[in-house]
């Protein structure tokens, strides 16, 4: 029997964490955490939460289940288990792939009213996605590669985007 999998998925938009995410979590029966659904407040786009509301749920999520899977953009959040002892996978793989994966992403009902609206908020998107190679803060390459370097646990960065079709026996080695 495998060992019990706690991961955390950091990576930019459009990057496969919640692909992935998913993924892990019905192969391996672990509860899914997208940090998007506690990092902001019900109901609004792009209104954030109390921060420390947000860790306190991610915490709640976290000590609650015995498996888990927590993926977003959100190194404070992720941080905030880090102290569990997670593997910590950065999904980085590259500026063009995040692009293409953002232009034919399937409609987010849990972020967007209609298809329409996250079509309309696309490009706005996709200016925010290429932006997170030049900025600064927790949602930026930077912030992710600081944060990943710093981690002393199971680590994993992955450069390329795995098929999940036919997954990598490596990758499948690695998350036990």
């Amino acid at each position: 029997m495998s060992e019990l999998l706690r991961l955390a998925i950091l990576g930019n938009s459009g990057s496969g964490k919640s692909t992935l995410a998913r993924w892990v979590a019905d192969q391996r029966g672990a509860a899914l955490l997208d940090l998007d659904t506690v990092a902001w407040e019900p109901d609004q786009i792009a209104v954030p939460r109390d921060a420390g509301a947000a860790q306190a749920d991610v915490l709640v999520f976290c000590q609650s289940n015995a498996q888990w899977v927590i993926e977003g953009c959100y190194a404070s959040l992720v941080a905030t288990v880090l102290p569990l002892g997670p593997r910590l996978m950065l999904l980085n793989p590259g500026e063009e792939q995040c692009l293409q994966n953002c232009r034919s992403r399937p409609w987010e009902p849990h972020k967007y009213a209609s298809r329409e609206e996250q079509d309309q908020r696309l490009a706005g998107l996709l200016a925010w996605v290429s932006d997170y190679y030049r900025r600064d803060g927790e949602m930026s390459l930077a912030g992710h590669l600081a944060l990943y370097a710093a981690y002393s646990g199971t680590k994993r960065e992955l450069t390329a985007q795995p098929s999940l079709e036919s997954p990598p026996d490596e990758l499948l080695a690695w998350l036990g």
